[in-house]
This record gives structure tokens, C-alpha cells and sequence, in this order.
């Protein structure tokens, strides 16, 4: 489904359409604080299905960069591979190239797709934020010597690693500017991640920004307003406002309030 539709109809029957990053709430509430099943398309599945059920959501959303950050974290030799070299993008390069990878991440989204009631969204960091975090976790160096034309080439390694899911229909690709380091992130023109909107206008899909100020889709003035923290834990009853709602749900979030919460935004 055009991600329009979603805005304009929601398929949950509420008047706004919302998004849910439900993977930190849902894995406290559903796993009971056990690992999510990253490595198993099919357990993976059920969990999503049943934290989709719980929620109603609007889209589903697959964080794909999560599932990297569980891959770099369990794997000594590919974390070990990224570290070969400290040339400024090796390490993304690297990380992408990673077949096993890859071919993890498609067979997870596949599933995901086939399974999913409702339209699939795919997040992964963006092509600065991915490129950082690559840059910290192999020892590369600060990330305040990154500037635009790394960008453009992170950017570049990015859109090939999409051509993989071309197969998949996506209703929404959003790219998480969020950084969460000590250092602040170099900001760049979003002319610089050309190769990506490449992509996703070849395939077409819609093409997201997430940040903490909500979520803005790329060449449309279609802007998603985020859902306080504090809105799920009751101390804050003010029903945000935008096209459409971004929730992230705290992981501490009480269950009976997150669902009455919820039934305000329908």
C-alpha cells in the first residue's frame, strides 16, 4: 500500500494513522526481557505478529538496523572484519558486504513481509548515522572528522545494500538520524543521500527521516509528529497532532495504560 493511503485511510480504522517502534515495550511485555529471536525468521515472526496484535498499528516496522547491531554484537569475526582497516567507511563497506549478513536480513524481512496483516516499513539507520556508528565501533576514530562526502559515499554503499530487497514491497523506507553519542553527529544536506532516493523511487517506495522531532517524508509535505515518551506512561493525556503519529514505547511502559493511551488515539 502508497504510504498516501496509509495516511489518508488508516487501515486501523482511527481517524490518524499511527506508527509504532514497538521493540524495546514488546520484548519487556511479550519475551518477558528474553533476547529477541533476530536468527529465526519464523520466531521472530510470532513475536511481531503478537506485539502487532497487542498494539494495532497502523504499518508493521522492521528495524533492520537493530537486527545489525545484534548480528555485529554476536558475531567476534565480523565484528573483528570491520576493524581490518581504518580508512574512513571501510567499516560500513564492510558490515554491508557482509554476505551472511545480508542474506540474513532479506530471508528476516521476507518472512516479515509475507506475514505481516498490515503494510510493512523498513528502518535502518541513515547513511551519516550508520556510518558513524560503523566508524566508533571499529576504532576508526571521532566522528566529527566525517563530513558530506562521506556521507555521499556511506550513502552510496547503502543503496547497493538495498538493491538486495527489491523483490519486497515496502510501504515506507525510514532512515533514523537519531544519535545517541557523546559526540554530536555532523549534519548534512539530504542532497548528499541522492543514491538512496535513487533507489527508493526506482522501487518505488516511500522514503522517511526519522528524527527526534518526529518523521518527514522525502518530497512530500506529509510530516509525522511523535507520540511523547510521557504520553505512554499517563503523566501526559495531550493527544499529539500531526498527518500521522510515531510512537516509541518505553520499554517500562504499564501495560493497562499503554492500551488505554492508545484508545485516545483512535
Amino acid at each position: 500500500m502508497d504510504f498516501s493511503s496509509i495516511v489518508s485511510a488508516p487501515p486501523s480504522g482511527r481517524t490518524t494513522a499511527v506508527l509504532i517502534d514497538h521493540e524495546r515495550y514488546a520484548q519487556t511485555v511479550i519475551l518477558q526481557g528474553r533476547a529477541i529471536p533476530w536468527t529465526d525468521p519464523i520466531a521472530y515472526s510470532q513475536f511481531m505478529g503478537q506485539a502487532q496484535g497487542l498494539l494495532r498499528p497502523d504499518t508493521t516496522l522492521l528495524d533492520l538496523g537493530a537486527f545489525y547491531d545484534h548480528a555485529f554484537a554476536s558475531n567476534r569475526s565480523l565484528a573483528a572484519s570491520l576493524a581490518a582497516r581504518s580508512r574512513t567507511g571501510y567499516a560500513l563497506r564492510t558490515l554491508l558486504g557482509d554476505a551472511k549478513t545480508a542474506t540474513a536480513a532479506f530471508d528476516l524481512a521476507t518472512v516479515i513481509a509475507q506475514t505481516a496483516r498490515t503494510p510493512l516499513v523498513v528502518q535502518i539507520p541513515s547513511p551519516m548515522l550508520w556510518l558513524a556508528r560503523t566508524h566508533v565501533a571499529s576504532g576508526a576514530g571521532v566522528i566529527t572528522a566525517l563530513g558530506a562526502e562521506d556521507a555521499e559515499n556511506a550513502a552510496m554503499y547503502v543503496a547497493d545494500w538495498l538493491r538486495r530487497f527489491s523483490t519486497l514491497r515496502l510501504s515506507l523506507l525510514l532512515l533514523d538520524e537519531r544519535w545517541l553519542g557523546p559526540e554530536q553527529l555532523p549534519g548534512v544536506d539530504g542532497a548528499v543521500y541522492t543514491p538512496v532516493l535513487n533507489i527508493t523511487e526506482h522501487y518505488r517506495w516511500t522514503l522517511g527521516r526519522r528524527t527526534s522531532a518526529g518523521v518527514t517524508i522525502v518530497g512530500s509535505n506529509i510530516t509525522g509528529a511523535p507520540v511523547p515518551r510521557e504520553y505512554w506512561l499517563g503523566e501526559d493525556a495531550i493527544t499529539p497532532q500531526g498527518d500521522f503519529l510515531f510512537a516509541d514505547i518505553p520499554a517500562n511502559a504499564v501495560p493497562e495504560t499503554v492500551l488505554e493511551q492508545l484508545a485516545r488515539l483512535a
